[in-house]
């Protein structure tokens, strides 16, 4: 019997029966939602059994669909073990690479000097510096910029690089508004926000523990680049929040000058997102800590 099935029809059983979709099975193997019912389909003809009641509005395992999930889910699970023990002893790196993230120069760099010393890798690559939730299962993983605490959501983050942050503006902005101490003054003078980015226009202060403030701000000059927002700010369209990093030449030369107030900026940090999954294939580690070493 067992030459007779198709080991990925029972992978597409199991996802179905633990996600309670044919949809969102497709996207977690990354196939066609056509495909895996085909699967179903044969793996049901097969058996000459139904393994799946389905409706309009959900599906639900027959008492056939129970029994097979618990008695090939140990097996499954075994084999899986095996092969990533044996997986973990090759030092080559292969497969596909699917990565989502922010169209940055540095980046970039880290991301093609990853593939020239694992030439068998195969990257997929797509940019966005704000990326939808619905985009997130067809990557291994998302690199995105986040400005305090992270959403809840069934990936696992990793830090890659954190930068302290500061309000800056021109000294020919900070003359026009003596009066500017607290964070509440911000929503009384021009500032540059993100447009989608890092939750909008809400910029996301730390006191003194640590916690964490939020305060909403006036901006007309929204932009999903710090590049864009540092000019900004050097042209005297408004207050920024930047890393110290990005703008330390100007800060030193004297065209930007920090505004201190009560609270500083929570840091700006690079993660990099990933399924949770109990097993991970060895590319995403690997190519994580190559960012962070990167």
């Amino acid at each position: 019997m067992l030459e007779k099935i198709d080991q990925q029809w029972l992978k597409s059983f199991h996802c179905v029966y633990e996600n309670n979709s044919f949809k969102r099975a497709a996207e977690f193997l990354s196939l066609p939602t056509s495909n895996i019912s085909r699967h179903i389909a044969l793996l049901e003809e097969r058996l000459k059994v139904r393994l799946f009641d389905r409706t309009t509005r959900r599906i639900t395992p027959t008492e056939a669909g129970e029994q097979l999930y618990l008695r090939t889910q140990p097996l499954l699970d075994k084999l899986n073990n095996a092969l990533e023990e044996i997986t973990q002893h090759s030092h080559e790196v292969i497969g596909q690479l699917r990565v989502l993230m922010p169209d940055s120069p540095t980046l970039a760099q880290a991301v093609v000097s990853f593939c020239a010393k694992h030439p068998s890798i195969s990257l997929c690559c797509d940019t966005s510096i704000s990326p939808k939730e619905d985009l997130l299962d067809g990557f291994d993983v998302v690199l995105s910029f986040h400005r305090g605490k992270l959403s809840d959501n069934n990936w696992i983050a990793k830090e890659i690089k954190r930068w302290p942050s500061a309000v800056v503006a021109s000294p020919t902005l900070i003359q026009s508004y003596p009066y500017l101490f607290k964070i509440t003054d911000l929503n009384h003078v021009p500032c540059i926000s993100s447009l989608s980015a890092l939750n909008g226009i809400p910029w996301i202060f730390k006191d003194t523990k640590g916690e964490l403030i939020t305060q909403k701000v006036h901006s007309s000059f929204k932009v999903n680049s710090g590049y864009l927002a540092k000019l900004g700010a050097l042209t005297d369209l408004g207050f920024a929040i930047l890393p110290i990093e990005f703008c330390c030449e100007e800060i030193e030369i004297g065209s930007l000058k920090i505004v201190e107030l009560e609270y500083k900026p929570e840091d700006l940090v690079l993660y990099a997102f990933y399924a949770s999954r109990k097993h991970v294939a060895k590319k995403i580690p690997m190519f994580i800590e190559h960012l962070q070493h990167q």
